[in-house]
């Protein structure tokens, strides 16, 4: 199994290059619903390879100037030791114990299709008037970076999304200063996760680089490339992705029926909206 691989990689690399999602928490359900890893591995796996991934896009907008560095850095001062925290609790769990491993993600994948959801609708500051930090600043980097830190080295979700939303909510950053922080620490954490989980054997480095095969071209195409359904729309059917995903693993009774009728309501959705697109279109005046 290769080409499935770098596929999947593929798919999350266009998504994540098109609209700045957080691709990385979609790739853990997808090795464990699709591809059937273990959570463990799963995690690991994921971990390594958006290091590897997003460091793409750590540089990218580090050159552009929308990188916030001394932010980046006291929050990851926070978040690199709990990181490893996280690993070592995610790698004492045993065989036996995948099922209590799969809820524990399951759960963070809730949450962040919640927290993807209100980091939706908000946005950052307009001015770019430069942000000096003072002490309580550093302070609460430090907290936020522990925190989430912990969430992202135990279940690898959360690096683009409980961090992005904790400076929407906190900070008087633009948007734009928001997204390339949050790339930039989370390409720094990852390195660091990633390591650790590594060491621990908890990642597949076969599946990885093949990933890495789809997902590296796949962010440069996306980035480049024009999108027609509202980008909001799309950030919300992430999030209920995320959300669905995350009842699979918990194993909320009837999840499967849950699933099946979201589905359904969603390709309902999608089909009005195509609908509606295409008589606008054709309701257009033909220029003489």
């Amino acid at each position: 199994m290769t080409w499935q691989f770098s596929l999947a990689g593929l798919a999350v690399g266009i998504l994540v290059g098109m609209t700045g999602m957080g691709g990385g928490s979609l790739m853990t359900p997808i090795l464990i619903l699709l591809f059937g890893f273990d959570p463990k591995t799963a995690v690991g796996t994921d971990i390594l390879h958006g290091a590897v991934f997003k460091s793409f896009g750590a540089v990218r907008h580090r050159m552009l100037g929308t990188v916030h560095a001394r932010l980046a850095l006291w929050m990851l001062l926070g978040s690199a030791p709990m990181s490893l925290v996280g690993v070592q609790i995610a790698s004492g769990f045993g065989d036996g114990a995948d099922s209590v491993m799969g809820k524990i993600v399951g759960a963070a994948l809730i949450l962040g299709g919640l927290g993807f959801v209100a980091k939706t609708f908000l946005s950052g500051k307009v001015d770019d008037a430069p942000f000096l930090l003072v002490t309580r600043d550093k302070v609460i980097a430090v907290t936020i970076g522990a925190l989430c830190g912990f969430v992202v080295g135990l279940t690898s979700v959360g690096s683009g999304t409980f961090f992005g939303l904790a400076m929407l909510l906190i900070y008087p950053l633009t948007a734009r200063k928001i997204v390339g922080t949050d790339v930039f620490h989370a390409a720094a954490l990852l390195w660091v996760a990633g390591a650790s989980h590594l060491l621990h054997g908890n990642v597949d480095l076969h599946a990885m680089a093949w990933l890495l095969v789809g997902s590296i071209p796949g962010v440069l195409l996306g980035s480049q490339m024009s999108i027609k359904i509202p980008d909001t729309a799309l950030r919300i059917g992430f999030a209920v992705v995320l959300i669905l995903s995350g009842i699979k693993l918990v194993g909320v009774p009837q999840a499967s029926l849950i699933i099946a009728i979201s589905l359904a309501l969603g390709t309902v959705a999608l089909a009005v909206y195509w609908v509606r697109t295409l008589m606008a279109r054709r309701a257009e005046p033909v220029p003489e």
